[in-house]
């Protein structure tokens, strides 16, 4: 390794999991080739008429799955999305209208969408901390919320910065040996430091006689620091299933996790991030409120600090009406878009990559980023790791000049991984989303620009979520929306479409 390696750490070696099939294909299409040519032989025996009768469907059918964007969804994905959003906006799912003067039963402002069957309950852990727990009936799926205050990567030494990527790898590669864990997502949230926190730890100490001249200084401290000032919280879910054909009381989970949170909250600790914490089901439905109405973020801050909580229930959490259009998700005081990762950064890169995009963003009310993170289990990913070196080496031993150099690069990148595997490493599928709300929709357009520089200088791919930005906007909240765990086809079939 050479000296600037060791000064200056750079990692990699991620890549998409390769599609099983001929081609872009995929498994039902190399079945459908296979079995249409079949059948197009047997009916050529008959007559070449017939033969056509058989081939010609055949190739219509098969040839939107040979036609893939940059993401790879197939030409059917793209008109399946397309189909769906026609069909809520003609049943006018699409909009939504809570509290005591909507058709709603209850009469109180629950959760739109994803959310809207949620419910919240609370336990304590072994250090007696209250901490929410977030049931998803429709799939039986329990979450928890961990919050931390990340020490951040300024002034801190290139060894240290590579001890906590190392510590933080370990602990992903934990969350596969997590009983019943079917998912974890890294939530960043920043938006603009109204002043509140500051305001009361500040103005109560001015003494009555102070010099006019210090309390004038403190007083334009306080009014003056919040616009050049930013807050940022990291929240860190994990959600869990009960295994099928296990009927679990709802106590006896809470139980179980109460039990689990202490160990998880160590190894975030290990990994750098600072005061780690479980966020009670008060503080989970605040930060809800929050993301669906910006406005309220002082008066939240200000509830906190003056009475020690804001007495907010989960059923009070969401927006009054949201409006979901093809690229944008309107709430009560904000315009929110969402963007999905298409391609992660290639090559080698540094610990700083995403620094730009996690950071503030000027023009926006709010920010959230958020890591999504589906680990594997052990045995499988021996599987997937093995399988990949086997396809590595059969692709460079068959392939000639330009194509056989890709595939020794894919060979090393395999074998790399497979030793990492066998050593102990986790193999984890992740990806991206980011949310940005705006005053208004004018605004808008000036926050997409914003989100393209910062998405460029991160090195990543990313694309809107059209037509399911209100789905889009409840993955990246700190609730436990797992995207695989919400469609209607599983997610093994999708990965063979």
């Amino acid at each position: 390794m050479s000296t600037e390696a060791v000064i200056h750490p750079t990692y990699g070696n991620w890549r998409r999991p390769r599609r099983p099939g001929l081609g872009p294909l995929g498994l039902v299409g190399t079945f459908g080739v296979f079995g249409g040519l079949i059948v197009t032989l047997l009916a050529s025996l008959i007559s070449l008429y017939a033969a056509l009768v058989v081939l010609v469907p055949t190739v219509v059918l098969l040839a939107p799955l040979a036609v893939r964007t940059q993401d790879g969804r197939n030409v059917y994905q793209l008109i399946t999305l397309r189909v769906g959003w026609w069909r809520r906006k003609a049943k006018g799912a699409h909009l939504y209208v809570s509290g005591p003067l909507s058709a709603r039963p209850g009469g109180r402002f629950r959760p739109p969408g994803l959310l809207n069957k949620v419910s919240a309950s609370e336990g304590r852990d072994a250090y007696d901390r209250p901490f929410g727990v977030l049931h998803h009936p429709v799939r039986n799926l329990y979450t928890i919320v961990l919050g931390c205050d990340p020490d951040g990567g300024s002034l801190i030494d290139p060894d240290q910065v590579d001890v906590w990527v190392a510590l933080w790898g370990e602990w992903l590669a934990r969350l596969a040996h997590e009983p019943g864990l079917r998912g974890a997502t890294v939530i960043v949230e920043t938006a603009p430091d109204p002043g509140t926190r500051l305001a009361h730890e500040v103005l109560p100490r001015i003494h009555p006689d102070a010099p006019p001249a210090a309390r004038a200084v403190m007083e334009e401290v306080v009014e003056r620091y919040p616009s050049a000032s930013s807050e940022m919280h990291t929240y860190i879910t994990l959600t869990y299933g009960v295994p099928p054909g296990q009927k679990r009381k709802k106590e006896d989970v809470i139980a179980d996790l109460a039990i689990r949170i202490p160990g998880l909250l160590s190894g975030l600790v290990a990994a750098g991030g600072g005061a780690a914490y479980p966020l009670s089901a008060e503080r989970i439905a605040e930060v809800v409120r929050v993301a669906y109405d910006p406005a309220v973020a002082a008066d939240v801050l200000n509830a906190r600090a003056q009475e020690g909580g804001t007495g907010l229930e989960w059923d009070d959490a969401g927006p009054a009406a949201a409006v979901e259009t093809v690229n944008s998700y309107q709430h009560d005081s904000g315009v929110s878009r969402t963007w999905l990762l298409t391609l992660a950064p290639r090559g080698t890169i540094r610990s700083s990559v995403l620094r730009g995009m996690l950071e503030a963003a000027p023009g926006t009310r709010r920010k959230r980023v958020a890591l999504v993170y589906r680990p594997i289990d052990p045995a499988t990913s021996a599987r997937i790791v093995e399988a990949d070196r086997r396809s590595a080496q059969f692709m460079a031993s068959s392939g000639k000049g330009m194509v056989q150099a890709r595939a020794a690069s894919e060979v090393r990148a395999a074998e790399q991984t497979a030793a990492e595997e066998a050593s102990g490493a986790g193999l984890v599928e992740f990806s991206l989303m980011l949310t940005v709300t705006v005053d208004s929709m004018e605004e808008l357009a000036d926050a997409s620009v914003t989100v393209r520089n910062l998405t460029a200088a991160s090195r990543v791919l990313m694309r809107p979520a059209d037509r399911m930005q209100a789905a889009a906007f409840s993955c990246t909240l700190p609730a436990g929306i797992l995207p695989w765990e919400q469609t209607l086809v599983p997610h093994e079939i999708q990965e063979a479409l």
